[in-house]
């Protein structure tokens, strides 16, 4: 017997082995996907996610009982259980429950069923992990290690300067649009997650270093020519030389470089690391919880609380290092 896949690369191999997705599942797969953008304005990542979860589950299904659409509350358990054996994550299973609780509601909404076999399925326990913050000084030298003589150098600064400034996760950065940061007022409108808007102040530094990139960076990665629009129709903000968005995993990589540049160990060093290190600054020094939630998109501010446990650990080794009888 093969034994159980162990990493994430082994669980895509799997997934590539199981059978073709029928034409029934992926209608009614894209059907969804559409009503819940129409509905929600789900963002496109969240979009992909459902879609990946309900495609895997269809081939997993193979079409039997009906399909997708025809799933029943034992399927959906079998399911769970053959996931946990091949050792599929608590987070990515508590993300698969969420797409089969929309998926099956959306049903139920639509007439196609009259029950809803996701109802009752349990979340899995997620740990509880703080947020791996880099230090204050460790970001500065992060941020200096980009060479600004060169256009792509100055880019890279900039985006850096504007992730840590405002909070952005890395999506909502390499997508900005060219019309979404107001240098005059000095803020930057970002589109967060379930099309949420909110305006982030851009600091002295990080406006600094946008307006040198506007300036001389990005004209020259345009090359002189029109920058074309992307599928919404925006321009974007930062460009690679061939005139488009960077990617996210370009972004991450360049991270990386920069990080072991700057002596950081490059394992050590996320898009969303850069965005934990914003939001436990801020507190360490002193900022308001609500308008971290405001600043960060937060939805809840029970997601923004994690940052308070941080805090804390930071306030304590104040305490024990300097205190008298620490």
């Amino acid at each position: 017997m093969e034994s159980a896949p162990r990493t994430a690369a082994d669980r895509r191999r799997l997934a590539h082995r199981l059978p073709a997705l029928r034409e029934a599942d992926a209608r009614a797969i894209g059907r969804f996907i559409d009503a819940a953008w129409a509905e929600h304005g789900l963002a496109r990542q969240t979009q992909d996610a459902y879609r990946r979860d309900l495609e895997q589950l269809a081939r997993w299904r193979d079409g039997a009982g009906g399909g997708l659409e025809g799933a029943d509350r034992e399927t959906l358990f079998r399911y769970m259980a053959w996931r946990h054996a091949q050792g599929y994550q608590p987070r990515s299973n508590a993300r698969l429950r969420a797409s089969l609780r929309a998926f099956y509601a959306h049903l139920v909404r639509a007439g196609v069923r009259k029950d809803d076999p996701a109802a009752l399925l349990d979340p899995p326990r997620l740990p509880r992990p703080l947020p791996k913050a880099l230090t204050e000084s460790q970001v500065d030298a992060l941020l200096a290690v980009p060479d600004v003589d060169t256009a792509e150098g100055l880019r890279d600064r900039a985006m850096l300067e504007l992730m840590y400034a405002a909070g952005l996760r890395v999506s909502e950065l390499v997508d900005l649009p060219a019309n979404a940061v107001n240098l005059r007022q000095g803020v930057v409108r970002v589109l967060g997650k379930g099309s949420k808007e909110r305006l982030v102040p851009l600091g002295e530094e990080s406006q600094h270093w946008l307006e040198r990139y506007l300036a001389q960076a990005r004209p020259q990665l345009a090359g002189g020519k029109p920058v074309p629009a992307d599928a919404q129709g925006n321009v974007p903000l930062f460009l690679t030389p061939q005139r488009r968005a960077p990617t996210r995993q370009a972004y991450w990589q360049a991270l990386k470089r920069h990080a072991a540049a700057a002596g950081i160990d490059p394992r050590k060093v996320t898009p969303h690391g850069v965005r934990h290190s914003f939001a436990t600054h801020l507190l360490n020094r002193g900022a308001d919880l609500r308008a971290l939630q405001l600043l960060l998109g937060h939805a809840s501010l029970s997601t923004t609380q994690i940052y308070t446990l941080v805090a804390r650990e930071h306030l304590q080794r104040l305490h024990a290092r300097h205190h008298p009888r620490g």
